[in-house]
């Protein structure tokens, strides 16, 4: 059996037609590998229509670790690029474990970096157009 798409209806059409000929099963499914890809999808790439996401961390307990820290902080700003907090995280991780840097130092230089990193999203969010040639940096 072949697909024919309807008219006019592009690759949203086709998608939105197949989706309806599956059965619930396969419609959960699709529905949730769809969101897996879109969280593959960096924030910069990610087609805009307003600002972008507000970061919604967890409030900070009043005793946490520093690995509970950056769960907690990477779960609020999911819209940040995980490669470039992969760097601010460990080297701070590092300070902690290595150096004995204390854990209430190493969290609050945490909860600035992730507001500092949103801060530059926002700011790169602002100066870009959605289909720019070049996206703005990761974030």
């Amino acid at each position: 059996m072949s697909f024919v798409p309807p008219p006019g209806g592009g690759r949203r059409g086709r998608l939105l037609t197949l989706f309806d000929r599956l059965p619930a099963g396969g419609q959960d499914t699709l529905l949730a590998f769809a969101e897996f890809l879109a969280t593959r999808v960096p924030a910069a790439q990610q087609p805009r229509s307003g600002p972008p996401p507000s970061p919604a961390p967890a409030s900070r307990p009043a005793e946490e670790s520093v690995v509970a820290a950056i769960r907690r902080l990477s779960a609020g700003y999911p819209m940040l690029d995980r490669r470039r907090l992969l760097d601010i995280t460990s080297g701070l991780m590092t300070q902690h474990i290595l150096h004995g840097r204390g854990a209430v130092e190493v969290i609050d230089d945490l909860e600035r970096a992730f507001t500092e990193l949103y801060a530059e999203l926002v700011r790169a969010w602002g100066s870009s157009e959605p289909g720019d040639e070049e996206p703005p940096d990761q974030f």
